[in-house]
């Protein structure tokens, strides 16, 4: 048998594309080249609507918190994301059979990350600012960073280590800066703390589903199962539901809709994509928009000192977006 012998091949860390080395340097750009940029620039653009429409939703709980209960809020903005998450999904028509074991995931997914995190953010958002929980929640990319480096085995390159660690330190300026005695911010900061872990088990879970089942086929499940999670609240919904205000119950049809199934859908799209860990720590960049729409529709700031750990948590970002530069082999390092 004829063994043919092609050029060797570089393997782009995001995309998971081969690009032959020896010709893109013989040739310039490939067509390879060009499909890889087309992809990072969609996973970009994606993940630009996911961070938008998530700092968005702070200032949303925050607003509606103050007419629904968390367990009534999470389940009313799940049961409409399913809906429309459903109506999406007809009219696509795509439906791929999950496996036992993606079951297993979809469902650890839509009740860690659809259902707990849920109830426990609306939760810490009655004891803490939208800004300052947008900013303890975002510890769960650290979280996602580290485990995908064990669990899916993306490794641990020194850019992406360094910037988690970085904006690591801002969280916990930011959870210094709420400390201030009162046991009512303390229960909320932990609340944030279990939304963040809740966070990163999902993306965790989420990620391997993603290889084989279509993104918005995996966003409808896990929502429907975090919205099934979620209906012991039903009857607290119901109570709830005709005393709010029409603006409150406006607000929450608008976290259904954008924050859930809008973002919910990007961020899938762009996981399919993207490395977890790198993808993971973009959303730190979601907190400060959250604290100028805070500031902006609800007139309410975080302490001071939440400023220095917001600005920790950007240089973080964009410590984790360079990318390690690999040498060519048989080059010397004194070249």
């Amino acid at each position: 048998m004829i063994k043919l012998a092609y050029p060797k091949s570089r393997r782009n860390p995001s995309s998971g594309i081969r690009v032959s080395s020896a010709r893109h340097q013989a040739y310039g750009p490939t067509v390879t080249d060009v499909h890889e940029r087309s992809l990072d620039a969609a996973a970009l653009l994606a993940v630009s609507v996911t961070v938008a429409a998530w700092a968005s939703a702070f200032v949303g709980i925050r607003y509606t918190g103050r007419a629904y209960e968390p367990g009534s809020l999470a389940l009313g903005r799940l049961a409409v994301g399913t809906v429309a998450l459903g109506l999406l999904q007809l009219a696509r028509g795509r439906w791929v059979r999950p496996t036992p074991r993606e079951w297993g995931l979809l469902v650890l997914c839509g009740l860690a990350w659809f259902g707990v995190y849920n109830v426990a953010l609306n939760a810490a958002e009655q004891r803490l600012d939208a800004g300052t929980t947008a900013m303890l929640v975002n510890i769960g990319p650290v979280l996602i960073a580290l485990l995908a480096g064990v669990l899916l085995h993306e490794g641990f390159p020194r850019p992406l280590v360094v910037g988690a660690g970085v904006a690591f330190t801002g969280a916990v300026v930011i959870g210094f800066s709420t400390a201030g005695g009162d046991p009512t911010d303390l229960l909320g900061a932990g609340l944030a703390v279990v939304a963040a872990v809740t966070y990163a088990i999902g993306v965790l879970a989420q990620k391997p589903t993603l290889r084989r089942l279509p993104a918005l086929q995996v966003t409808f499940l896990a929502c429907a199962i975090g919205t099934i999670g979620c209906l012991p609240f039903v009857g607290r919904l119901a109570h709830d539901l005709p005393r709010a205000p029409a603006s409150a119950t406006a607000a929450l049809v608008y976290l259904g809709l954008v924050p859930t199934a809008l973002a919910f859908s990007t961020w899938a799209f762009a996981l399919a994509r993207m490395n977890a860990g790198r993808l993971g720590v973009t959303t730190y960049l979601a907190p400060p928009l959250t604290v100028l729409m805070a500031a902006l529709l609800l007139g309410e700031t975080p302490p001071a000192l939440a400023y220095v750990g917001g600005a920790l948590c950007l240089v973080g970002v964009a410590l984790t977006r360079l990318r390690t530069r690999i040498r060519p082999p048989g080059r010397s390092r004194r070249a």
